[in-house]
């Protein structure tokens, strides 16, 4: 295993309610096997709480020549959480290495191996950060090939942007962020209502995420599906999350990769819950990784990759809009710049 890292430089300022930023620590990762390489890489947006020293720590831990069969993926799992608690980025960075190396030496791409039928890939949202209305509009004419847009919200101009949003494109199909944004319930309730009557499918964390009664009695009352994001992070957060919202958003960077995500989405199926797909502001390695989930979801989020400028890899596309797979890449289906 190689590690090193990469700083993602971001084409915008990527502003949220309660932070912003221009770019976001990454740590890329190579395991080799019999010649063959797989990919992966650990991306660290502030409010996971892991940092460039945090991973490679991490990483510099690990032992994986102990395992003579990169297969052994569940068994790696275990080890890396008997090596330390947390660290979900840098273990979604090994978890993703091993599926893009198993997958080469199968010679197949992950939602393959899965049993899942590419066609059925959702469209992707495009995110518009909060900013001033002259930024946004420039925002919303670069995602003209999109047909969904995501808007950040949890500010006290939450309104106002979604109205400029529709100004320059009339009718489009919104979903709505507020990253733990919103404070009031009722106040939250008539946001629900009023982004419902503008083309609003869902909104996503829109209060803190310790807090499930408010949580659970917006979505019992709200007219649009409510989505769980800093509120789930793996596989035993799934069922006690039942009931508090629609649905939950799988990100690998919370997960620990790809492993514990699809075993996420089917206990969430299972459960009769909904399953978006999202990502952080990531490269083509991670994005194109989750893509591989994306037959299982009714929603997907993956836009990290278009929001950087130092891509290292060609993957996952977006074609009219949606989530296309090229099954002539194996395993997580990236390749080299």
């Amino acid at each position: 295993m190689r590690f090193f890292p990469y700083e993602l430089q971001l084409r915008h300022a990527f502003n949220l309610a309660k932070f912003s930023r221009t770019t976001t620590p990454d740590v890329q990762v190579e395991i080799s096997f019999d010649g063959v390489t797989g990919y992966g890489e650990a991306s660290m947006p502030p409010y996971l709480g892991e940092s460039v020293e945090s991973v490679t720590r991490f990483l510099s831990s690990l032992n994986l020549e102990q395992f003579t069969d990169p297969f052994r993926i569940e068994e790696m799992h275990d080890y890396m959480d008997s090596v330390a608690e947390g660290n979900n980025a840098a273990k979604a960075a090994v978890d993703i290495a091993l599926h893009d190396l198993t997958g080469k030496i199968m010679g197949q791409p992950w939602h393959r191996i899965w049993g899942l039928d590419p066609a059925l890939a959702p469209v992707t949202s495009f995110t518009i950060g909060i900013d001033k209305p002259d930024v946004v509009r420039k925002k919303v004419a670069e995602a003209a090939p999109y047909k969904l847009l995501k808007v950040k919200m949890g500010l006290d101009n939450d309104r106002e942007l979604v109205e400029t949003i529709l100004q320059e494109r009339p009718g489009v199909p919104l979903c709505v962020d507020a990253n733990q944004g919103w404070t009031d319930r009722e106040k939250a309730l008539d946001m629900c209502h009023w982004l419902k009557e503008r083309g609003c499918l869902f909104v996503e964390q829109p209060m803190a995420k310790e807090n499930l009664d408010d949580a659970a009695w917006l979505t019992e009352r709200a007219p649009l599906p409510i989505i769980a994001d800093e509120a789930v992070k793996r596989l035993v957060d799934v069922e006690r999350l039942k009931g508090a919202y629609s649905g939950i958003n799988i990100k690998l960077m919370k997960s620990g990769g790809m492993h514990e995500a699809y075993q996420m989405a089917v206990l969430a199926r299972a459960l009769g819950m909904k399953v978006m797909v999202g990502c952080m502001t990531e490269t083509s390695c991670a994005v194109s990784a989750a893509a591989q989930l994306a037959p299982l979801t009714q929603y997907a989020d993956l836009d990290g990759n278009l929001l950087i400028a130092n891509d290292r890899f060609r993957g996952m596309q977006i074609v009219d809009g949606k989530i296309t797979l090229d099954p002539a890449l194996p395993g997580i289906g990236v390749a080299l710049l």
